[in-house]
């Protein structure tokens, strides 16, 4: 997911990733990290029986809630960024969600997993494009190549509803489709970088859309061209609204729960601990909804809360960590260049790429890398310092920093 910034200039970058590691809510110089909130168990949210107090909802969100369409993310102009996040982190774990993507030229929806250090695993549709998803993946905000996304045949992404699944444990992540995997990542895969760049830290489940490409203005800037291309082209709102559907999602904590803490600064898995206790009380299953009537307008009628738990497991170690293995095979996939920016914009999408917040193209800021196509037909961008962007921008994560009003909301 590409990020923007107007005015404010703030720079995330990870020139190196080995040297330097920026993180949205530690501090690397003070070498402390607040604890995050462990899910230790499983939780579903039906979003067709409406809102679920397990999400958190960006500022300037709202939705609407369908009994037979879930969830609906409202794009109808520019400055429109839906986006909610999971109140809770797993430590490894799997994550799925019955979705239809938002059609639409310029139009882009997202489902990530992101860490406080910058570990990123994304899902992402281009509204124009009803026959592929994209998948790619982040470690410790290096965005010095872009290199690591690939694009995924299908039909009916902005069209129908499907099932997307992020399996993820310290030795492979892998993506499927529909109950088919379409990539496997091994943790030993050159692209993770000796490891390094393997997301392997306290994850939080976030999804929304974004504007990706506001005007043929941005579609002419050669400071935004890029992400515009990449998203389809500048969209119209005269047709819109364009609306992403979400009808539930699953979210499987393989950690201990309790609260996850970094233990050092390295950002790897074996520095992450865990207060909760893998006896079988950390472990339980929640489903959570708020029931509400079928949707007249934008809130419902009546809203009743109903919550239900259930289930144990157990697990032989304190710390937060998965053993598990699998072949380090990509299939039915293509290497993607994944865009550099968008222009900046006062809403604002899910984190992406580096661990700025998404916001919509309307101004200017970054230049992005130029595509080129191998020999294979794969889709690349370079990594030299010719055409590598110099930073990524974006609104910040909060405990980085609050920007002002028309920066950009803030991504919890």
């Amino acid at each position: 997911m590409r990020t923007s910034l107007s005015a404010a200039a703030v720079l995330l970058s990870a020139t190196s990733l080995v040297s330097a590691q920026t993180f949205t809510k530690c501090d690397p110089t003070k070498k402390t990290c607040p604890a995050d909130p462990g899910l230790g168990g499983s939780v579903t949210t039906d979003f067709l029986k409406g809102k679920s107090p397990d999400w958190t909802y960006a500022d300037g969100t709202t939705l609407s809630y369908d009994p037979t369409n879930g969830a609906v993310f409202p794009i109808s102009k520019s400055t429109n960024a839906p986006t909610v996040s999971f109140n809770k982190y797993i430590m490894f774990g799997k994550v799925t969600v019955e979705m239809q993507a938002a059609p639409g030229a310029g139009i882009v929806s997202s489902f990530i997993l992101e860490s406080d250090d910058l570990d990123e695993i994304d899902w992402e549709w281009v509204g124009s494009v009803d026959t592929e998803a994209q998948s790619n993946f982040f470690g410790k905000g290096n965005t010095t190549s872009y290199d690591r996304g690939k694009v995924h045949p299908m039909s009916g992404a902005v069209t129908g509803f499907h099932t997307y699944e992020i399996d993820w444990n310290k030795d492979t992540i892998t993506w499927s489709i529909d109950g088919k995997t379409v990539r496997t990542l091994a943790a030993t895969d050159p692209l993770t970088i000796g490891g390094k760049n393997y997301p392997q830290s306290p994850m939080k489940v976030k999804m929304g859309s974004w504007v990706g490409c506001a005007d043929a203005a941005a579609a002419a800037d050669p400071k935004t061209k890029w992400t515009c291309e990449w998203a389809g082209g500048p969209a119209d709102f005269t047709k819109g609204p364009y609306n992403m559907h979400v009808k539930s999602v699953t979210i499987k904590d393989a950690g201990c729960g309790g609260e996850y803490t970094y233990s050092d600064m390295s950002g790897s898995w074996q520095s992450i601990k865990s207060s909760g206790k893998c006896d079988g009380t950390a472990d339980t299953s929640v489903s959570s909804s708020i029931e509400v009537k079928p949707i007249t307008g934008s809130q419902s009628a009546s809203e009743t809360k109903s919550e239900t738990k259930s289930g144990s497991a157990s697990a032989s170690s304190t710390s937060a960590s998965v053993s598990a293995s699998a072949s380090a095979s990509t299939t039915g996939s293509t290497t993607v260049a994944a865009p550099s920016q968008t222009a900046a914009g006062s809403g604002s999408g899910p984190s992406g790429g580096n661990g700025t917040t998404l916001a919509t193209a309307t101004g200017t800021s970054g230049a992005g890398p130029v595509p080129t196509t191998t020999a294979d037909g794969a889709t690349s961008v370079p990594s030299s310092a010719a055409t590598k962007p110099a930073h990524k921008y974006g609104a910040l994560d909060m405990g980085v920093m609050v920007l002002g009003l028309g920066l950009g909301y803030l991504v919890m």
